[in-house]
Order: C-alpha cells, then structure tokens, then sequence
C-alpha cells in the first residue's frame, strides 16, 4: 500500500480509505448497505492487512449507527488506525442540531467521540457548507477542538470553489487552523471537481479524499449500454438517487473503455476506474466502501494497478468535462501562461496531449 502526505500536512495515509457509509442500515441508509458489527469486523480486518490506515465515517450515517459500530470493532487498535468523522448534516429534530455553529461542532465532536470510543478524531470534516453561520463562528469553534486535542486536523466536504476559498482565507486572517484537506465527489462518470476544487487543492497544498469513486457503482461494470445490472442494486431499485447521471450515453462510453482496459490487464473495471483517480492531481486516497467482503477485495487492487499513459489518455478524452467559461477562453488565449493549478483541468485539452 501507498502512504502519501495529505496536502501539506505532516499526516500521512493510505492511497485507499475504508468508507463505512454501509455500516449499521438504519433509515434511509438502508439503501447503501446494512452492515453489522461481525461484517464490519471482517472489513476493518480486510483493510488493514491490505495497509490501509484510514477509516473514514460520519455522525449521519445511520444516525450515529456506524461511528458505535467503528468504535467496537476498533477496540484495542485505535492506535494502529485514523479515524475521520464529519458534523453539519442535522441529528435530532431541535433547533440546533444541524448546521456549523459553534453549538453545534461542539456538541456533534463530543457526541461522536462517545459513540467511536476514542479521545481524539484524526481528520474532522465539516460535512456541508452552512451559508447561515459566519466562517468565524465555524472555524473558530474548529480551532478550538484542535487546541484541545479532540481533533488533529481539519477538513472541508461538498464545499463550492468560492466557499472553500473563503474558508481558508477567513482561517488564515484570524490565525484559525486551517482545513488541511477536502472530501469531494470525484470519478470518470462525473468530473465537475476539476473546474474549480482539484485547481484549488494543489494551488492552496490541500489533499483530497474522494467519495463515491465509482459512482454509486456505476463504474463497476455492471452497467453496460446493451445489458441489465443486477436487480437489486440500489441504481435499479430506485432506492438511492446519489449521484446523478446527467449523460447516459458518455457513461456506457467511459464503461466500455474501462471494460476493454481491465481486460488488458486481468484486472476488473472498478480497480481500473480506481486507479485513475488514484493519477489525478492533488488526489491523497480513494475512499472505498462495499456491500459484501468480495466487492471490497475487488476494490482494495486497485491500490496496486499501474495504467500506462495511452490508457489514461483513452479515459481521459472519453470522460473529458465540457469546458464551461471561463475555462474555454483561458484555453484560447491564456495558454501560454498556465500554472500548475490551472493544467490541472486544461493539461488534457492543450495540443499533444491526448
């Protein structure tokens, strides 16, 4: 397993992260998954024989029903493992249990160090953005969890360009600790991060954690353009809407190149469509989550599959994002001055590079 450093932080973790957003089935979460103590026991097991160092959970998954079912099946090797959590989604029906204000951070880090057993969150993520708390209010009570020992580093998640940017601006003004990383939405079946988050992350040295690799299971393989995926999968069941897909057609294109990919190299299509995040710029590790310990062996190869650059090349043009503005004009006439941050989307459009 890889160990790369997260951003510009000293941390250092595993190139694959095990999600537990399939951990406990309670509520709506039923749809993801339904795993309990004895399956999630065997995954952690799975993981960290494999390298990987980070569990990555959150107090909404199953109302708090997967950080007590990570807790128990880290007892006695806390030390041995990360842990990342998130607060912002809403957990009771009161005035102040969702959000980002101080009230709230607060209460959601103590209520989810209770439920994971521990002293301490390594990575501590803010779920959402809040656009009803100022950023001061926000990041201030974060410092302080920081100052206190109860969270080692901090972290965005779903944040817009402007939001996140505001975010680190507003940390560094006020001497706040500032986000060492985001978790975003990243795969060959929706590229929207590279306009403006993965610019961002290696412009302002954060790392990025990736969730929903292969898009709900989109880029499993099972889903063929001439084919029917299994009944009961959560895209077919209509059960689980998360993430959309705007262009089917692409998607089956980007399926077919990952398909003839993997057979190249005796691997399956979801570890292809790994380990090309895995390639991308400011990327630190893949969070991967499975139904069942065979999909999540499946997933933990991708950690050790090398693409040659001509197959990067073929799923990059055939999963390429439509260039919005400002982009396509900076690509007509601002491409002689381009930096690291800005080739991070436009590298693959410049003349040679497909």
């Amino acid at each position: 397993m890889e160990y790369r450093q997260l951003g510009h932080s000293g941390l250092r973790i595993s190139a694959l992260t095990l999600g537990t957003m399939t951990f406990g089935g309670r509520g709506g979460f039923s749809a993801v998954g339904a795993t309990g103590i004895d399956g999630a026991r065997r995954q952690v097991d799975m993981c960290l024989d494999a390298g990987v160092n980070l569990i990555d959970t959150a107090d909404v998954y199953s109302g708090g029903l997967a950080e007590e079912i990570t807790g128990e099946v880290i007892k006695g090797r806390r030390d041995t493992l990360l842990l990342s959590s998130k607060v912002r989604m809403a957990m009771g029906d009161g005035p102040n249990d969702a959000g980002l204000s101080r009230q709230h951070i607060i209460a959601g880090c103590e209520a989810s160090l209770r439920r994971l057993g521990t002293d301490h969150i390594d990575i501590y993520h803010v779920h959402e953005w809040d656009g009803q708390t100022r950023l001061e209010e926000t990041l201030s009570a974060l410092n302080s969890l920081v100052s206190a020992g109860k969270v080692r580093y901090l972290a965005a998640s779903n944040y817009a360009g402007w939001q996140l940017m505001k975010a680190l601006a507003v940390a560094d003004s006020h001497g706040f600790e500032r986000f060492a990383a985001q978790q975003v939405y990243y795969s060959l079946e929706a590229r929207d991060a590279e306009y403006e988050l993965v610019p961002l992350a290696v412009d302002q040295g954060l790392g990025i954690l990736v969730w929903s690799p292969l898009a709900g299971g989109l880029l499993s393989g099972k889903y063929r353009r001439n084919g029917s995926p299994e009944s009961g999968t959560r895209q077919v069941s209509g059960t689980w809407n998360e993430p959309p897909v705007r262009t089917r057609e692409k998607l089956y294109d980007t399926v077919e190149i990952l398909v003839d990919i993997a057979g190249a190299h005796g691997a399956s299509p979801a570890q292809v469509a790994l380990a090309w995040l895995l390639g991308r710029p400011a990327v630190t590790s893949v969070i991967i989550g499975a139904r069942t310990d065979e999909q999540l062996l499946d997933n933990l190869g991708g950690a050790s599959l090398l693409l040659s650059a001509d197959e990067r090349a073929a799923l990059d043009k055939v999963s390429a994002p439509e260039l919005i503005y400002p982009y396509w004009h900076q690509l007509n006439t601002a491409a002689d001055r381009l930096g690291p941050a800005d080739l991070a989307l436009l590298a693959q459009y410049l003349p040679g590079e497909e």
